[in-house]
C-alpha cells in the first residue's frame, strides 16, 4: 500500500475590502442577487457572480423546489446560464456569497459538491483555470486559483 498526499492552496483575506476593486465588485454582484434567492426550505441563500472573458457578468441564486432534488443551486444557475447565453466565452472569475436567514454565516461558504462538478466541466472545457471566490454573509473570504483545489480527482470525460 501507498499513501497519497494531496495539497492545496488558497488564499485568505480577511473581508471583502482587502480584494481589489473589480472582484469587490462582483462580490458586490453576488451579495444583491443571493436576496433573489428562492429558499423557502432551506432558509441558506446563495448568490454567484461570473466574470466572461467578453466582459460580462452573469448571476444566479439559488432556487429550491418542494421536490428537493428539482432545486438548483447559485453557481450552476450562473455557470448554466452563460454556457446557455454566451457559450464561447471563456468564465475568468467567480464570486461566491451565502447568507442563511437563521443564523450569521461568517465562515467561507464552498460550492457543494455538484457544482464543483459542473464547475470541473466548464474549467476543463475552456483549458482555462476558474478564480473561485467564496464567503459568507460577511467576514473572511478564500480565493481559489482553479476548481482543481477544491476538486483533485475531478471526473471528466478522459474516464469516459
Amino acid at each position: 500500500m501507498k499513501q497519497i498526499a494531496i495539497t492545496t492552496q488558497f488564499s485568505s483575506y480577511d473581508s471583502v475590502t482587502e480584494l481589489s476593486n473589480d472582484i469587490q465588485e462582483l462580490m458586490r454582484e453576488a451579495v444583491v442577487v443571493r436576496k433573489n434567492a428562492y429558499a423557502p426550505y432551506s432558509q441558506f441563500r446563495v448568490g454567484a457572480a461570473l466574470l466572461l472573458d467578453n466582459g460580462k457578468v452573469i448571476l444566479g441564486s439559488n432556487q429550491e423546489n418542494a421536490a428537493y432534488p428539482s432545486g438548483l443551486c447559485a453557481e450552476r444557475v450562473a455557470i448554466f446560464q452563460a454556457g446557455a447565453v454566451y457559450p464561447n466565452a471563456k468564465i475568468l472569475k467567480m464570486a461566491i456569497t451565502a447568507a442563511s436567514d437563521t443564523n450569521k454565516t461568517t465562515s467561507p461558504i464552498p460550492p457543494c459538491g455538484s457544482c464543483r462538478q459542473s464547475i470541473a466541466e466548464y474549467e476543463i472545457r475552456q483549458e482555462t483555470p476558474i478564480e473561485i471566490y467564496f464567503m459568507g454573509e460577511e467576514g473572511a473570504v478564500y480565493k481559489s486559483d482553479s476548481l482543481k483545489n477544491l476538486l483533485p480527482f475531478m471526473f471528466d470525460k478522459k474516464f469516459l
